[in-house]
Order: structure tokens, then sequence, then C-alpha cells
């Protein structure tokens, strides 16, 4: 894989003393759990591969309830701070905390333990929850590159397409009075022109004084004059639905992870970003000259396979896939303009090419992308 076609930078880099955060973290955990438990923390560890979004912070602790002495592995999720130049404007991580609580019992994710609203602790709002032990699907290098995923037999890759599929209707069916805290909306069509504004505004602060890209804005104008009308229910959507948001163990989920992006609206929304993102994988490989996964997540298995599990038939997904590119490529030119800021990498004279799929979103707006995908 040649240079134009690298990962991008990712935000990582904490500079955090994991010897700090212990005593930090046990100070803490005397303040959340009851008088006599004696908290001890050891091992604390600052994942290499920390996330595009909030830091993550593995560590164990022990302490003593009832009568026994008990540890325990735990994952802190903490939000960035302002000079890390973060990659959303905003995490409120307190309704990640209150997500993952409403969705446990429907989906599989890592029990909740506390969600810190205050800064004093670790100088940033956190939650705390149980680590959980499986295989993700790799970003870096990319699954489809070479990996369990490439290894499995074509029946394991089935069965962990439809578990994730799966993971997608359950969510959708969970009534939405346990979201009201994401707020309402009276039909799919209304949630998703509200979450195509709110795309709009996430975009202009993203370029704020710097380059527009004139990509993304002919992507923006066409997304909003061709918004499909959708009177059906608005439902809970993950709004970061993709299998490398997924641990699993035997090819079927046991977490599902990054909530930071859940929301309120059509189905499709889930559905267009999992396809999405494996095509967004599978172009890369393609590049790269590999075999990849050609019949992984393909559009019209998904459709089915959601069909199948939840009675509902995905309509429009071909707007919604291109929505799922734009929303991609937003964040990945927040990314870019990072490492550049970071000096990580240089700004190129055209702003489109800090989009490392603008080719593909070309093509999307031209219709010549949508043939190689069924």
């Amino acid at each position: 894989m040649d240079a134009g076609h690298a990962e991008v930078a990712r935000p990582t880099s904490s500079v955090r003393d994991t010897g700090l955060l212990r005593e930090e973290l046990g100070s803490w955990l005397v303040t959340v759990l009851p008088e006599g438990s004696d908290p001890v923390v050891d091992h604390v560890v600052l994942p290499s591969a920390n996330g595009m979004s909030s830091e993550t912070i593995l560590f164990d602790a022990m302490w003593t309830e009832g009568a026994d002495r008990a540890s325990h592995q735990l994952v802190a999720r903490v939000a960035p701070g302002a000079t890390t130049m973060p990659v959303f404007p905003s995490y409120d991580l307190h309704s990640q905390y209150l997500i993952m609580r409403a969705v446990r019992g429907h989906v599989p994710v890592p029990p909740v333990l506390w969600s810190e609203q205050g800064s004093n602790a670790l100088g940033a709002p956190f939650f705390v929850m149980e680590r959980v032990d499986g295989d993700v699907p790799p970003d870096v290098m990319p699954y489809n590159f070479g990996s369990w995923v490439t290894e499995a037999t074509q029946a394991q890759r089935e069965r962990m397409q439809v578990a994730s599929v799966g993971v997608l209707a359950a969510l959708h069916a969970i009534p939405l009075d346990d979201f009201a805290f994401l707020g309402t909306a009276s039909d799919a069509g209304a949630a998703l022109r509200a979450h195509i504004a709110s795309q709009r505004t996430y975009y202009e602060w993203v370029v704020g004084d710097s380059p527009r890209s004139p990509l993304l804005d002919r992507c923006l104008d066409e997304l909003e004059a061709t918004v499909p009308t959708d009177a059906s229910p608005a439902v809970f959507c993950w709004g970061d639905a993709r299998i490398g948001n997924i641990m699993y163990r035997d090819f079927e989920p046991v977490a599902v992870l990054d909530w930071e992006m859940a929301t309120i609206g059509p189905r499709e929304l889930d559905i267009g970003w999992m396809i999405f993102l494996h095509r967004f994988f599978e172009d890369l490989t393609r590049m790269a000259g590999l075999p990849g996964l050609p019949d992984f997540l393909r559009r019209d298995d998904v459709a089915t396979t959601y069909r199948d599990k939840s009675g509902h038939d995905p309509t429009n997904l071909n707007y919604f896939i291109f929505y799922a590119a734009v929303r991609h490529a937003i964040v990945m030119f927040r990314v870019q303009s990072r490492a550049i800021h970071f000096g990580q990498a240089t700004a190129p004279a055209n702003p489109d090419d800090m989009i490392l799929h603008h080719t593909t979103l070309a093509e999307m707006l031209d219709g010549t992308y949508w043939d190689r995908i069924a």
C-alpha cells in the first residue's frame, strides 16, 4: 500500500503518567465505593491504539466487598482535553453511560459501573465499565488486509455478518422512551433532516477558518436536495454501527462499543453506516491489490438479513451509504487537520485530498460507484 493510501493520523499521543493515574483512580474509587472498601489500583495501561475520540484507560482494581477481597478488570473512557484538538466539538460521556445502561439486555455491552461528570479526578469527565475479553476486527491495518476475519471460513463470516446485523435490528426495536435524553422526532424523515442539519453544523466547525472542501460542499448540497421522505417511526440508532466497534467470541458479538454518535433517526442510518465502513476498507484493499472480502457485508445481503431479523425492508440504501461516506469524510477531514496541526502531515494544495476516499465520494456523486457493491 503506497503513501497515498496510508492510514490517516489517529488522535493518540496521550501524555498521562500511569503512576499518577494509579493514584488518581485509587483516590477517586474511595469516593464511589462503600466505606471500608480500601480500593487499590494496579496495572494501569494506556493502549497504543487509543480511540478516534475519547481516551481509553485500562486498569485493575481490588476492593473489599462484604467479607471478601475481589479483583476487577476495568476500563475508563475519558473525554479529551481541548489542547488535543478533539475530533468532535463536545463529548457527553454521561449520555454514553446512560445509553449503555439502556441497551444492556437488548445487545451485549460491558456492565457500566460509574459516571463521573466532574473534572477533578482525571481532569475531564469519564465513565468506568468492566472489561470484556474478545476479538475486535482491526482498523490498523484494516481487517480486510489479513486478520482473523479473512482467515475465517465462509460459514464463520456468515455467522458473524448475520449476528452483527442482528445487533442493529435489536437496537432499533428498543422503545424510544428509554432514550428521552437524546431528544424526539415526529418521524424518521424529520429525524433525518435534523441529522443532516447537525452534520452541516459539524462540518462548519471542522473547517473553521481553514480552507473548505469543495467536494464536501457539493456532497452536503446533494444530500439536502435529495433527502428521502420517510413517515415511518424514528428509532434509536447506534450511530457508529460498524464491526470494528464490536467485540466477538466465536464470531458472535460479546460487546458492542463506542456510543458517542448515538442518535434518533431512520433505521437506514445504521444500516448504511455498517455497509459503507466495510466498503471503505474494501476499496482500500482493492487499491492495494489484495483479495479483501468482497462477499462480506454486501449491501443486498445486509438488507435481506435486516428484513429477516426485523420485518422492516430497508429503503433508499444508496442514499444512506452516500450519507455515511460523507459523514465519514467530515470526520477524516478533522483527523487530517489535526495531523497537520501537530506536524504529522503537510497540508495538500487541494483540500479534497485530505479525504482518503475522495474518489469514492466523486463516484457516488456521478453514479458510477454503485454497480460494484450489490
